[in-house]
């Protein structure tokens, strides 16, 4: 476990087992100034472009106490801000896990008055930066970071920069929590279990938590989620989780796609595409992962999550193309592919939280391939009925650094999911699929407010990125996050 601390010392005092330092592109550094390295750098021929790291340790004649500088290039003064820092740092990080304690200067690279956000920024990189999955692992990870100092202006409010890196701290480990989540595989985490982590979660931060057993989501008519779970031995459940921080006040509703293991079903998959599918329960670890940092930071407003979890398997009990389901609220939809079950299982939560007349409703989901065509794997595609709506959630990706792109949702496409026997089918054509994906879950959320983040790219890397090694990424916990906050006037 890390801990984090602030401090206004001059770096050059700071005794650490490694210091590091942001050097700016092409005007020679304070940081290199203030450690005496600028001749080392120049002898490696560095510039301080970004990505390019110089690990120095010290000299008899150094002007440091650390034991090691780490030299990092972070780009031109002109396109350094709080998220390309966040992003510098934590790819650094990742190569230097093996030093227990650690100091940076990082938070010092912006102007003083976004010191808070650098503070929070340069938390959550170390943590996301380290993380690493080790729960299978036999050979122990000897690489985790033991104690940070955070070395913030001389001038800087002391609380403030205190409250920031404790905010950086809690989003941090929930975002290593949504990683976690994801990372484990399918056979140790069903729905059931799934659960059980919510609720576990829910006692340890004050949040109030019902698990919806699979007799009772009968009695509550959510044909979706007991469609998609019937050819499963592992039966579904939804978790419903509720905040209160704000009196009476409406709640803002979030939800997200628990898919616990996707075979496709009846409409199975080839073996390559069942290979990363514990990662499509990566709506709701999001989910799970906002509403325990928002039980932690306090906000004044009120929040309510139901997420829907099953299993999507082939059995002699697995729904069948051509069947019809009838969801949460009496809409009947016929299922033509059993692989686009993420849809159907959302449509019950959704008509649910409805049901509670929320402000409005977000919904997280690997849901479409073709979201990932459009924007590729590190962009989520943004669809609702509310532009004002999406446009907060834009905002709210690009202050994080997880960037979210409005879409269309385009009326005319309806057509392509009528069904002849059904109110509405859960495929419509070829082109256009993200879009009749959004299409089919509006028809389930009546008047209210309601954005769908398809995040099919961006939740689940191949390979390593500089924010984080391959596998689950806790997109868009993040996000989430600050547009919650942003509601809240937080």
């Amino acid at each position: 476990m890390t801990t984090f601390r602030t401090s206004t010392d001059p770096a050059r005092e700071v005794a650490a087992d490694l210091l590091i330092v942001p050097v700016v592109e092409g005007d020679g550094g304070a940081g290199l100034k203030e450690t005496g390295l600028a001749d080392a750098y120049a002898a490696a021929r560095l510039t301080g472009k970004k990505g390019e790291d110089l690990l120095v340790p010290r000299r008899d004649h150094d002007r440091f106490a650390a034991a090691n500088v780490l030299l990092v290039g972070i780009g031109p003064k002109d396109q350094v801000d709080v998220n390309s820092l966040r992003r510098s740092l934590a790819k650094a990080v990742a190569g230097v896990r093996r030093f227990p304690s650690v100091a940076t200067t990082f938070a010092q690279a912006v102007p003083a008055r976004q010191a808070a956000d650098a503070v929070q920024a340069v938390v959550e990189a170390i943590d996301l930066g380290s993380y690493r999955f080790g729960r299978y692992k036999t050979a122990k990870d000897d690489g985790a970071l033991a104690k940070v100092t955070v070395l913030v202006p001389s001038r800087a409010d002391a609380k403030a920069m205190k409250r920031a890196a404790r905010t950086g701290e809690i989003v941090g480990d929930a975002v290593g929590w949504a990683r976690d989540l994801v990372n484990t595989p399918a056979g140790d985490l069903p729905p059931a279990e799934i659960a059980r982590e919510a609720q576990k979660m829910a006692k340890q931060v004050g949040l109030t938590c019902k698990v919806w057993s699979e007799n009772q989501l009968k009695q509550g008519g959510f044909g979706g989620i007991l469609g998609v779970g019937k050819g499963s031995a592992n039966p579904p459940r939804m978790i419903e989780l509720r905040y209160t921080g704000a009196g009476k006040r409406t709640p803002i509703a979030l939800t997200g796609k628990g898919i616990a293991f996707d075979s496709g079903g009846l409409s199975i998959k080839d073996a390559a595409g069942m290979e990363t599918m514990k990662c499509d329960m990566g709506g709701a670890a999001s989910i799970l992962a906002t509403m325990k940092v928002i039980a932690q930071l306090e906000p004044k407003i009120n929040v309510i999550a139901a997420i829907p979890s099953a299993e999507n398997m082939p059995s002699g009990t697995a729904q069948k193309p051509g069947d019809v389901i009838t969801h949460r609220g009496g809409t009947t939809s016929e299922v033509l592919n059993t692989d686009a079950e993420g849809r159907l299982i959302l449509a019950d939560s959704l008509a649910f939280l409805a049901e509670q007349e929320p402000s409005c409703i977000v919904d997280t989901a690997t849901l479409t391939g073709a979201c990932m065509v459009a924007l590729g794997a590190d962009i989520a595609g943004a669809f609702g009925n509310d532009d004002a709506l999406a446009q907060e959630l834009v905002t709210a990706g690009a202050a994080v650094g997880e960037p979210i792109w409005q879409m269309p949702l385009w009326i005319e496409y309806k057509q392509l999911i009528e069904s002849k026997v059904a109110d509405v089918k859960n495929v419509g054509k070829r082109y256009g699929g993200a879009i009749t994906a959004a299409l089919f879950l509006s028809e389930f959320v009546g008047d209210t407010p309601w954005v769908h983040l398809d995040i099919a790219g961006p939740a689940f890397h191949e390979s390593a990125t500089d924010l984080g090694p391959a596998g689950a990424t806790g997109v868009p916990v993040r996000a989430l996050v600050r547009f919650v906050l942003d509601r809240a006037g937080a």
